[in-house]
C-alpha cells in the first residue's frame, strides 16, 4: 500500500490505490483543493485560508493551515506547477515545514476504474536531527495521513 524510499538525503513515499469511478471523476475530486480537508484528518486542524478558484490552474498558490505534530498550527504555501489534464498534477511546497516538498498525482484508466497515485518526495529541514526525527516523527505522521486518505478513498468510491 505506502512504499517509501530514500535517495540523496530525500526521501519519498508511493501510495497507489485503485478507485471505482471515471476518470473525469476522479480528476474532478482530486484537482479540487478544496476537497483536500475531507480526505486530511480531522485531527490536522486542516484550514485552507486562501481563495480557491473553481479551476486548478499551473501558478495557483494555495495557503493552508495545518497542524501536523502536537497541535502546533503551521502555515503551509503549495504552488501548483505542472499540470497535464487528467494525467497528473504537481504541487510543490513554496513555505512550510518541509525543506523540500514535491508531490505528484497520477492518474491512469485501468478498465472502468482509475489508478490513482500520490507520489511525495520530500526533504526534512534541520540537517541531522531532522535525518534522526524522520523514521520516528515524519514517516509515522505520513503514514497516518496516508492510511487514513486510503480508507476514506475506499468508503467513499468502492463501497467499502
Amino acid at each position: 500500500m505506502i512504499k517509501f524510499s530514500s535517495h540523496s538525503g530525500i526521501n519519498t513515499l508511493k501510495v497507489s490505490q485503485e478507485l471505482d469511478i471515471s476518470l473525469d471523476e476522479a480528476w474532478d475530486f482530486f484537482s479540487n483543493p478544496k476537497n483536500l480537508s475531507e480526505i486530511t484528518p480531522s485531527d490536522m486542524g486542516f484550514n485552507i485560508t486562501s481563495e480557491i478558484p473553481n479551476q486548478m490552474y499551473i501558478g495557483q498558490i494555495v495557503s493552508y493551515r495545518v497542524a501536523p505534530i502536537l497541535g502546533i498550527n503551521l502555515n503551509w504555501v503549495t504552488e501548483i506547477t505542472h499540470i497535464n489534464n487528467k494525467m497528473f498534477f504537481v504541487d510543490e511546497q513554496r513555505f512550510g515545514p518541509y525543506k523540500m516538498w514535491h508531490h505528484e498525482h497520477l492518474f491512469l484508466q485501468k478498465g472502468d476504474k482509475v489508478e490513482m497515485t500520490d507520489k511525495v518526495s520530500f526533504k526534512v529541514p534541520f540537517g541531522l536531527l531532522g535525518r534522526i526525527m524522520t523514521p520516528i516523527v515524519v514517516l509515522p505522521q505520513l503514514k497516518k495521513i496516508f492510511n487514513y486518505r486510503y480508507k476514506l478513498l475506499e468508503q467513499k468510491f468502492n463501497n467499502g
